[in-house]
Formats: structure tokens, C-alpha cells, sequence
């Protein structure tokens, strides 16, 4: 396949894959964009519930993790949430902020993102190749030589937006981790992030479908290590909801390192230890035998009432019987219930995966590899994760951008 001296390949039709298709081909560069699924953006879709939470306004540093933080910084100076607005302005995508920052798009749909990248990147000259899986790739002389399912490409500039191991159901994989290595480029080691714990306890499964907000606190082999605040789900398998997946890297990172992971959930945190206590204390009736079961039902989900006062060793069978000691001990349970970790559920069910392509070989300036002239990485393959709340896609979007600046000039 004859090749033109600008022609850029781009391996992966996800977020940072479909942007960089986008910015290459409006410069004029001549652009092929390889995609295993049978079609581009399946990630995109799914994301945010399928309104696609597609950036954040509130950027900064302490938002991404890498074991090469500086690397993080430079690529984001100068790319902000205004950069990635002015971005999707300009191929009709208008955005909204809702809570904390988040970004969305205007029509709430997910498909609107993936469908205005697609039709940006065609009309503006880039060919898209689905159902096209990439089996091998060399370097050789400076040119690139990609085999696939649709036949074997040439090129001298490469790009590899393959993306993680997380969620393989919609494509995820280890392809472009092993492109990269077979290229010289080392790997930080993945794990699941943003994804549900398990817990062998049996009291969960007892509660499972109840939701309520609290803080979760994670501590690893007794010391206290992060903690988070937002929804409590309670599930068959263990514990899910917002606080826990924004937790769930650090317990990965930690159970990869076999500690022994337990977590400390404050399950009435809109009340000081105080606070509950004399709203607990002023609901008691002396003369009431009410039992103690239906009394706690009046501020706590009644699948986990028998859970809590089995470990508060409360003694009050009725509400009379109750007193400031027993009371004490519910507090107590209700501001620090423990439960042990023995999993996440894996990059099955994972929105991320940390590690990647090791930053320290990748120029942060162009996003070009060290080790191979005009290789080039962008998105999720390298080791940057963000934190929830669109900074992944914050992430996919600014590194595309940097790529396409470089391979234009």
C-alpha cells in the first residue's frame, strides 16, 4: 500500500483516537484510523450513564496519577477546560457544566460525541477502518509496517491510542501495551481503578441494594491510607457507589501489594458523633417497649439493623431498655462499620486501568516516543489515570491535541 510522506496511522477508535483524527486530518495530514470493534467510540457510549461526562472545568494536577507526575503537568499546561470547549465548538458539540465541574453535552447523549467526532474526522479526510484488528507491527528504516485483519499498512508516523485493559467487553485489551513493548518501551504494572470491591463478609450480601451516603476509609494492614465521601451501595458481591470507586484505586494498589485491606464506613456522616448521639438520645421514650429493631428503623435502612446491633453488642432488646452506654455503642457503629476487602471486580467491570506505557519515554511536549522517532501515544495506553468526574477523557482529549500539533507541523 503506497504511502504519502505525511500519512499517520492511528491504532485504537476511542477518545484520544477519534480527536487526534479529527485535528490531523483538518491540517491536512493524511489520516487512517484502525479499529478493532464494529464501531468507533464503544467506550464513549457507555460513559456517564450514556450522557458521556465528557471533561471537567476543575484541572489540576492532583486530579491525575502517574508514577511520573511531572510528566502529567506538562502535558496539561496550557490545555484547560476551555482548550477542550473550543475543541468540541468547533466540530458542533456544544457542552454544559452540571455539579462539581463535570462537562457534558448539551443533547445528555453520548452517541452525540461519538457521532460528531466520526463525522468531524471523515469530512475532514480521515479514513475509519472497524472490524480491523492490528496483529503485528515493525519498525523498520523509519517506516512502520502494520498487519491486520484488512491487510497489512505502511506508514512513518504512528500513533498508538489503544487504550487499557479495562472493560474488554467494549474492546478493552493488552494489544497496545505489547505493540509498545516490542518497541522498546516499558510498562508500569495496570490495575483495576474506578471499579466495585468485593468482600467475602456475609452481612453484606444481607444488605445488598441499599444505598445511602457516607465516607469510606480505607485502611491497609491498620493504617489509615485515603478516605472518601459520596454513595454507599451495598451489593451481593461487596460494596459499590460513588465514594467506593473513587477509593478503589488505592485499595487496588494495595491489594496488588497483598496488604490486608479493611474498610471504616461512616454511615450517618451529615451528623458530628455528638449530633447523633443527642438525636438518638432524644428519641428515646422510657415508657415505650417498642423493640429495639423497629426503633432503629426510624433513622437507619432496616436491612441493616440486625448487622448493626449484632456488632454494637447492644444490649437493649426494647426501646426503654436503651440508655446513654447503648447508645454510645450504636454511635459508635454507625460512624465506624468495618468491612473487609478481598478484591475489586476486576478490569471486567473497571472504567480504568492505572499504569501503561512508562511516561519517562515519552516526550511530554510532543508525545512522541524516546525510544522510536514518530511513534506517538496518546489516552489511556500511557501510565496516566485520572480521577471521576471527566478527566479521564480530559486526559484523551488534550494528548490527542499535543499529537496533533506535533505530526502538523
Amino acid at each position: 500500500m503506497q504511502q504519502s510522506k505525511n500519512e499517520l496511522i492511528i491504532v485504537g477508535g476511542g477518545a484520544a483516537g477519534l480527536a487526534a483524527s479529527v485535528l490531523c486530518a483538518r491540517n491536512g495530514i493524511d489520516v487512517t484510523l484502525l479499529e478493532q470493534n464494529d464501531r468507533v467510540g464503544k467506550k464513549i457510549l457507555v460513559s456517564g450513564n450514556g450522557k458521556c461526562n465528557i471533561g471537567n472545568t476543575h484541572i489540576s494536577t492532583q486530579r491525575f496519577h502517574s508514577q511520573n507526575p511531572d510528566f502529567v503537568e506538562q502535558v496539561l499546561q496550557g490545555y484547560d477546560a476551555s482548550t477542550v470547549k473550543k475543541f468540541f465548538h468547533a466540530i458542533g458539540l456544544e457542552l454544559v457544566e452540571e455539579k462539581e465541574g463535570k462537562l457534558f453535552p448539551m443533547s445528555m447523549q453520548a452517541a452525540s460525541v461519538v457521532e460528531l467526532l466520526a463525522f468531524a474526522a471523515q469530512e475532514a479526510g480521515a479514513k475509519i477502518v472497524c472490524n480491523c484488528t492490528v496483529k503485528h507491527i515493525d519498525n523498520i528504516d523509519n517506516h512502520f509496517t502494520v498487519e491486520t485483519s484488512q491487510g497489512t499498512y505502511t506508514t512513518r508516523r504512528l500513533l498508538l491510542t489503544s487504550g487499557s485493559v479495562a472493560a474488554p467487553k467494549l474492546g478493552g485489551s493488552s494489544a497496545g501495551y505489547a505493540f509498545a513493548t516490542r518497541m522498546g518501551h516499558t510498562l508500569v504494572p495496570r490495575h483495576p481503578s474506578l471499579v466495585q470491591l468485593v468482600s467475602e463478609e456475609r452481612w453484606v450480601k444481607q444488605c445488598a441494594g441499599v444505598k445511602l451516603p457516607g465516607i469510606a476509609t480505607l485502611f491497609a494492614n491498620g493504617v489509615q491510607t485515603a478516605q472518601k465521601e459520596g454513595d454507599l451501595l451495598f451489593t451481593p458481591y461487596g460494596i459499590s457507589g460513588l465514594a467506593i470507586l473513587d477509593l478503589s484505586r488505592e485499595v487496588s494498589l494495595h491489594l496488588a501489594q497483598f496488604d490486608y485491606c479493611e474498610l471504616s464506613l461512616d454511615l450517618m456522616p451529615r451528623f458530628t458523633k455528638e449530633q447523633l448521639t443527642n438525636l438518638l438520645l432524644g428519641r428515646i421514650d422510657a415508657a415505650s417497649h417498642k423493640p429495639i429493631t423497629l426503633w432503629l428503623q426510624g433513622v437507619l435502612h432496616k436491612k441493616l439493623v440486625s448487622h448493626i446491633l449484632d456488632v454494637s453488642k447492644c444490649k437493649a432488646k426494647t426501646e426503654k431498655e436503651l440508655n446513654r452506654k447503648e447508645i454510645g455503642k450504636l454511635v459508635y457503629t454507625l460512624k465506624h462499620l468495618k468491612l473487609s476487602i478481598s478484591d475489586t471486580k476486576g478490569f471486567e467491570h473497571a472504567e480504568v486501568a492505572t499504569g501503561g506505557v512508562d511516561t519517562s519515554e515519552v516526550n511530554p511536549e510532543t508525545m512522541m516516543s524516546k525510544i522510536v522517532k514518530n511513534l506517538y501515544f496518546a489516552g489511556e495506553i500511557l501510565d496516566v489515570d485520572g480521577d471521576r468526574g471527566g478527566f479521564n477523557f480530559h486526559f484523551a482529549w488534550i494528548s490527542a491535541m499535543r499529537v496533533a500539533k506535533t505530526v502538523s507541523i
